[in-house]
């Protein structure tokens, strides 16, 4: 059946509560609630949420806390929209402890099966020992066997107990904040953020990780890890470059209020600008975003400016400038959000916006532009809080660099 049908099933079977339940005042029960997403081969992949007496929620992920105070009650149906994000959950009161539905992308037409139950403290249930300790660093690659689809990572984890948490590092990014529990020698991991829905599975020993990788319902893949505390993934800055035969950087693309905005505008002129391409839909993005704002806040006195180039999978320019504005307000973003693509998402097709660049890898990539408008440096992907260390390394990173570049 046709994946927008069923959407529409989906939300009309929501409304179509009996006239006495809907009557009915109806409350999320304030306390600990766990829920789970169903994937590929039956598989769970549980987090865990807070609801509390004003009826907003918080959801827990490691060291993550994310606040979510979008949520319509109507009749026995709920609906929780997240922060910044475009998807949603659209479920059903079954009673006062248990709700049933869906979590919903509607512009990638994907509805993943949800369930929440209240009282359920645990992510993943503690049932034996752990037969090993994975804390430290793990060389990794995804998709071994496909020539197309194999990338390289690292894993980075430390583990107290059964309790497991951390990261893997890529080229061009992070899987946010991991967490889960080693059974003996079985590992499981997930995370939640109301954009993405990460599993992991793996049997362990003390030298390898062999598992699989789950994305909400609609992709699987094998991972194989290798204990290697020497491990580094090659340097960010070196993945994407100007091609041979172009000198600089140029676009032109609209903001939310239809002005062409171009780097030869005068507000760019004489001035270091951070070209940031993006979606409203990542959460890595979302991150830098969250970064780049407080820079910006702090020294906006200097001749420095930024730009996003917003490449999104919404449908219609309509929609897509709604989700923009969604993460500008959320986020307080006072620099231009040009809405570069839509429609796709798709790295090739973003390419195609910028030809003088050698390919676009991840989102995000930053642009670093000298005052002359020579471009000094890209950085490909955004290691965000929660790889720790690094998050910490790439800020004085940029920090330094773009000191660097104001002082000439």
């Amino acid at each position: 059946m046709n994946r927008y049908i069923v959407l529409c099933l989906v939300i009309l079977n929501l409304f179509s509560c009996k006239e006495e339940n809907s009557k009915k005042e109806i409350f999320f029960k304030s306390g600990p609630w766990k829920a789970s997403l169903e994937m590929q081969d039956a598989m769970q992949l549980p987090f865990l949420f807070e609801v509390f007496d004003d009826q907003t929620l918080k959801i827990f992920n490691a060291e993550e806390t994310i606040g979510v105070d979008e949520i319509e009650i109507k009749g026995d149906s709920v609906f929780i929209n997240f922060p910044v994000f475009e998807g949603y959950i659209a479920a059903r009161f079954i009673d006062s402890t248990t709700i049933s539905g869906s979590f919903i992308k509607e512009s990638l037409d994907r509805i993943v099966p949800f369930k929440a139950v209240y009282g359920v403290k645990d992510r993943f249930e503690i049932i034996s020992k752990p037969a090993a300790d994975i804390t430290g660093s793990w060389e990794t690659v995804f998709s071994k066997n496909s020539d197309e689809d194999r990338y390289i990572a690292k894993g980075i984890f430390k583990q107290h107990g059964n309790v497991v948490t951390g990261t893997f590092r890529t080229t061009t990014g992070d899987y946010r904040y991991l967490e889960g529990v080693l059974n003996k020698n079985e590992l499981q991991l997930s995370t939640f953020d109301g954009a993405h829905a990460f599993l992991f599975t793996a049997k362990v020993t003390d030298s390898i990780l062999d598992g699989y990788f789950y994305s909400g319902n609609h992709w699987k893949e094998p991972f194989l890890a290798k204990r290697n505390e020497q491990y580094q993934l090659p340097s960010e800055d070196s993945l994407t470059f100007i091609k041979e035969g172009y000198d600089k950087l140029a676009f032109s693309f609209p903001d939310y209020k239809g002005n062409q905005i171009s780097l030869a505008d005068k507000r760019f002129k004489d001035k270091v600008t951070i070209v940031q391409i993006m979606g409203t839909w990542c959460p890595n993005c979302m991150d830098e975003t969250k970064y780049f704002v407080s820079y910006y806040n702090q020294n906006k006195d200097k001749d420095i400016a930024f730009v996003a180039l917003a490449f999104e999978y919404a449908k219609t320019p309509e929609k897509a400038f709604k989700s923009i504005e969604k993460l500008r307000a959320k986020l307080q973003v006072e620099y231009p959000i040009l809405l570069a693509q839509y429609g796709s998402s798709d790295k090739q097709k973003a390419q195609e916006k910028l030809p003088m660049l050698n390919h676009i890898l991840s989102y995000p990539t930053t642009i670093f532009i000298d005052k002359k408008g020579a471009v000094r440096k890209i950085h490909t992907g955004f290691n965000g809080p929660a790889t720790g260390q690094k998050y910490k390394d790439y800020k004085n990173e940029f920090e330094s660099f773009v000191n660097q570049l104001l002082k000439e």
